[in-house]
């Protein structure tokens, strides 16, 4: 014990470099952006919860969009690896309402008031997550129309293609019977299941060894959207859990609305697929 010590103690270790550890990561701004708005012992983990919870996002949308970018390219073996990751993240997601549910309905009654009409509902990240999974409408961008810069990238991720419209023209490239109107169309509007994409994703799966990228490539997604799923349940039922059938913040009907959401589907025909075969 006594010589692990000594090692230890004896580390050529660098205390003044031009590039610490505290600077790279930016720790002192950091850790200064927790600011309470109340003098309320629970607002502190609502609000780290709700930020890390946004970091987790951030990172989400970076490993999304570059799986999006690699499927375009048919270049499926580096999005497998993003794909994989997001759904590493997705985890991290959903484990954080386990540490919000410690939080009492008094405890979040106690400082509600403070947090005025903010609400995650606005979170300008997350609905760019759903536009690039392919949860479409137009509607939800209004919430920012006061944030130019936030308001135009939700634009810009509107009128893009989501992940599943990419991966339905790979599908198309490869010589699958896929619509003209599901591979050219106006990537504004919702997506909405077709025959032919699910006969295409059936072939896909009956001869998985012929086609074994697409299969997994398949499973990849399908991760990715039951983990969402879980996200949203676990979601739900932390704010049941914490102020009941209320409305939210933000002016929605909190659990009711997001009990409607558990409804959603980004990938239609992976999940259909599974009665057909």
């Amino acid at each position: 014990m006594t010589t692990t010590n000594n090692t230890v103690d004896n580390e050529d270790i660098h205390w003044d470099q031009d590039l610490s550890y505290g600077q790279y990561l930016e720790l002192e701004r950091l850790l200064s952006c927790q600011q309470t708005a109340s003098t309320e012992h629970d607002e502190l983990l609502f609000i780290v919860i709700h930020q890390v919870s946004e970091l987790w996002i951030k990172l989400c949308l970076h490993e999304a969009h570059g799986a999006a970018q690699h499927i375009e390219a048919d270049n499926l073996s580096p999005a497998f690896k993003m794909l994989s990751r997001v759904a590493r993240i997705q985890e991290q997601l959903i484990k954080a309402w386990e540490v919000l549910v410690t939080m009492t309905p008094a405890d979040y009654a106690s400082f509600r008031d403070s947090l005025g009409q903010s609400s995650g509902f606005q979170s300008y990240q997350y609905r760019e997550i759903e536009f690039l999974l392919g949860n479409k409408n137009a509607r939800m961008i209004e919430a920012h129309r006061e944030r130019p810069r936030d308001y135009q990238k939700l634009q810009d991720a509107l009128a893009a293609p989501s992940i599943y419209d990419v991966t339905l023209r790979l599908l198309a490239r490869r010589g699958f019977d896929i619509p003209a109107e599901k591979t050219a169309r106006d990537w504004r509007e919702p997506y909405t299941p077709c025959p032919e994409v699910e006969a295409a994703w059936t072939d896909v799966y009956r001869h998985s060894k012929q086609h074994w990228d697409l299969y997994e490539l398949a499973e990849k997604l399908v991760d990715v959207e039951f983990n969402f799923q879980r996200w949203r349940f676990n979601h739900m039922k932390t704010v049941e859990r914490i102020i009941g059938y209320r409305r939210g913040t933000g002016g929605t009907a909190g659990v009711n609305y997001l009990v409607k959401a558990l409804d959603l589907q980004f990938f239609p025909e992976l999940w259909s697929v599974r009665t057909t075969i």
